[in-house]
């Protein structure tokens, strides 16, 4: 038996488990995960075949997010889960370490010493696509002013997270709304297994969270596009239930020591569940 860092490979291989759980994630996570914290994504092998796999980022000195705990189901009952868990949890060393915990999950992680701050919903929804002239593609120009107001947001210094997860490409595109030289507003979009993901979005009022939404170059006709919302009662999902999205999935989100002293925008969601 042994546990090693995960290659992309590895991961692409763990997304695939990620999604028969129902998890959905982006076809192109796994590059942008691991630019994260290269020695956080952890897989657990018993003669030869991975059976366990955890993600515990290292974000900056004071924070880590956890998350792609999963383990094959031949394999659970027999300690492979907590091995890998126990292993994660150490590569933070003193770290406040956050998760977003399924239910049926969230008595065992206070057991382990995690707390619950608030929730994090998911809405699942279509939205017409409307035009803006405002609305153009991220540039490189852009990263730092994008990672600067996605530091005040989430309140973690996550600069290698936030640039690889922002890049461009095929499946995945950052938007910004500007006006003359500002920045308004961003959001990522990402196209998934199913339908399309979209976050983090960070707008400071209705009408711009509005128009963000609604440039999602992946939306697609009877596909389903979802937006994970910290804290169910966000100015954000009372915009989201009246474009009649539907709240699906709910998670506790959860710390091991003091949460981040995050400045959140009104209109404002996640990146992704697995890091925050």
């Amino acid at each position: 038996m042994t546990i090693r860092t995960m290659t992309v490979d590895d991961m692409q291989m763990v997304l695939h488990w990620a999604a028969g759980e129902g998890w959905n994630p982006g076809l192109d996570d796994a590059k942008a995960f691991l630019a994260a914290d290269p020695s956080g994504f952890l897989i657990k092998e018993v003669a030869g075949e991975a059976v366990a796999a955890i993600s515990v980022v290292n974000h900056d000195s004071d924070f880590a997010f956890l998350g792609l705990y999963l383990c094959k189901p031949a394999f659970r009952g027999q300690g492979h889960g907590m091995e890998i868990w126990r292993a994660g949890i150490a590569h933070a060393g003193a770290r406040s370490i956050g998760l977003d915990g399924v239910p049926d999950q969230q008595a065992n992680y206070a057991r382990s010493g995690f707390a619950k701050y608030g929730s994090t919903t998911r809405y699942e929804g279509q939205i017409a696509p409307m035009a803006d002239p405002r609305i153009r593609a991220a540039s490189p120009g852009d990263m730092p002013t994008l990672i600067a107001r996605d530091t005040t947001a989430s309140g973690m210094k996550r600069a290698a997270f936030a640039t690889a997860w922002f890049k461009n490409g095929p499946t995945r595109q950052t938007i910004v709304l500007a006006e003359g030289t500002g920045i308004l507003g961003f959001a990522t979009f990402r196209r998934c297994h199913l339908g399309s993901k979209i976050g983090p979005v960070y707008a400071a009022s209705e009408a711009d969270a509005r128009t963000l939404l609604a440039a999602n170059p992946f939306a697609q006709s009877g596909e389903p596009c979802m937006v994970d919302v910290y804290d169910h009662d966000a100015p954000l999902a009372s915009l989201l239930k009246a474009l009649n999205f539907e709240a699906t999935f709910e998670t506790a989100r959860m710390f091991t020591g003091p949460q981040p002293a995050s400045a959140p925008s009104r209109f404002q969601a996640i990146a992704t569940m697995e890091l925050g």
